[in-house]
């Protein structure tokens, strides 16, 4: 039930939800969300668009909640372990993202967003080979490899590899 598309209506909060936040309406936003059909607000969109709200705000133990709550619903969806990895890296708990990304790397092969958390991970834990090795695997599988080149050369947690 949780992995089916949301019907109209909710579909519609979700959506507005999304708008309220670009615009920077966080209270908007969670409004939308709370009017969502309660059976539903566990579904994964719901939960993915609250993840925003909360990161937002940087709110990291809330987002770990909702990360949480992601992989189980939608374990087969590599966003909730990225979030799940990134709220525990900004709460401190390096090794912990680390570990957690690393478990679930064999079933997102070739995901460059992963790679390069792995590689920031690695890099703070004072891994800088295996940083520098799955940075360059990122930029491999990445899609936009240049882009991604410019923001690693800018990212404070790859300062070590600069």
């Amino acid at each position: 039930m949780m992995n089916q598309p949301l019907q109209h209506e909710d579909a519609h909060r979700v959506r507005a939800a999304e708008g309220w936040l670009e615009l920077g309406d966080l209270v908007e936003a969670t409004k939308e969300l709370d009017s969502v059909t309660s059976v539903l607000r566990a579904h994964p969109d719901v939960l993915a668009v609250r993840y925003k709200i909360y990161a937002q705000t940087k709110d990291w133990v809330m987002c770990e909640q909702i990360a949480r709550a992601l992989t189980k619903v939608a374990p087969e969806h590599p966003s909730g372990w990225i979030s799940l990895s990134q709220c525990l890296h900004f709460q401190g708990k390096t090794q912990e993202a680390y570990d957690t990304l690393y478990a679930v790397l064999p079933t997102f092969p070739k995901l460059a967003v992963m790679e390069y958390d792995l590689a920031c991970y690695a890099c703070r834990l004072g891994k800088l080979e295996e940083a520098r090795t799955r940075l360059e695997k990122a930029f491999t599988e990445s899609d936009q490899p240049d882009d991604l080149k410019r923001h690693a050369k800018e990212d404070p947690d790859l300062k070590e590899l600069w």
